[in-house]
Formats: C-alpha cells, sequence, structure tokens
C-alpha cells in the first residue's frame, strides 16, 4: 500500500511539474486568438493566418517609436512576402487618426482595432502595457519571440527565411 502511495504520489508530482504547452504570451506558449474588425469592419481572426510566420504588432497612430518603426516593417513585409504575415492591432480609440495613420504610412498588411483601446479584450490577453509590443509566431501559432525591435527583429527574421 505504501509503495502505491509513493508511485501515485511520484506521478502526480511529475504530471503537475511538466510544462504542458498553453495559450498565453511567453516563448512556447500558443499565442491568444484576436478576433477585431478591419477598417471596414469585417472581423479578422488572426487564426486564418495560419500556415505563414506572423508579426502581431501593437501599435498607435499617437505612438512615435511605433511610427517610426514602420517603414522596417514595410522592408520586412515585402523583402519577406509569401513568408510573413503582418497583423497590426491598433490601440487608437479613434478611426480617423487610425485609418489615416495606414493611409499615410501605406501600410499594407492585415491592420484591426475595436478602438476601445486599454478596455479591448486583447489588452488583457495580451498583458500589454505599452506599445510598441510585437509577438512572432510560427505556422503553428507558437510564440517565437517577443517585443524584438530594429535590428534585432530584422536579424531575427533573416535567420528564418535564409534567401
Amino acid at each position: 500500500m505504501k509503495k502505491t502511495l509513493l508511485i501515485v504520489a511520484f506521478l502526480c508530482c511529475v504530471i503537475t511539474s511538466s510544462k504542458a504547452q498553453v495559450v498565453g504570451v511567453d516563448v512556447g506558449d500558443i499565442a491568444p486568438e484576436i478576433d477585431l474588425p478591419n477598417a471596414r469592419g469585417e472581423k479578422i481572426a488572426l487564426s486564418s493566418l495560419r500556415g505563414t510566420w506572423v508579426l502581431v504588432d501593437f501599435w498607435a497612430s499617437w505612438c512615435k517609436p511605433c511610427i517610426d518603426e514602420q517603414p522596417l516593417l514595410i522592408k520586412l513585409h515585402n523583402q519577406y512576402a509569401g513568408y510573413l504575415s503582418i497583423y497590426g492591432v491598433s490601440m487608437d480609440t479613434k478611426k480617423p487618426l487610425w485609418t489615416g495613420a495606414i493611409a499615410k504610412a501605406k501600410l499594407p498588411w492585415t491592420n484591426v482595432s475595436d478602438l476601445k483601446y486599454w478596455q479591448s479584450p486583447v489588452v488583457g490577453d495580451y498583458m500589454l502595457q505599452a506599445v510598441p509590443l510585437n509577438f512572432l509566431i510560427d505556422k503553428n501559432g507558437i510564440i517565437v519571440a517577443k517585443n524584438i525591435h530594429g535590428q534585432a527583429l530584422e536579424d531575427k527574421i533573416k535567420t528564418l527565411f535564409v534567401e
């Protein structure tokens, strides 16, 4: 009886200490779903991009670092078309500011927003505290990198898609 109890206790410890893959925002986690409308009001789910690498980019029209990074994102979008998708999630609260920033920068990728800023459900799901914030997600929806910008982002993507 003692042996059985000891074995059961051991198995419980092993099972509870094993790192099962979960939905979350750490590297190795499954990226939480986002299903928000684009500027035309059509909902576009992040999961609809499965099968390609995705950079989820949280940004806002009023965020200077976000705007400053857009030329690099356009370069990466063009250079790795067919391999990398960008899914922009705006934290703007006014549609004209959001759509104006998209038009001004000529952002060609999927851009979504619910125009709720910090009341948006994605804020909690992605533990968003500030923008810019991004997550690089593999073809299976697994987070492989987060909050990398500039040269670090470019270098990471280059290592994934050797030309």
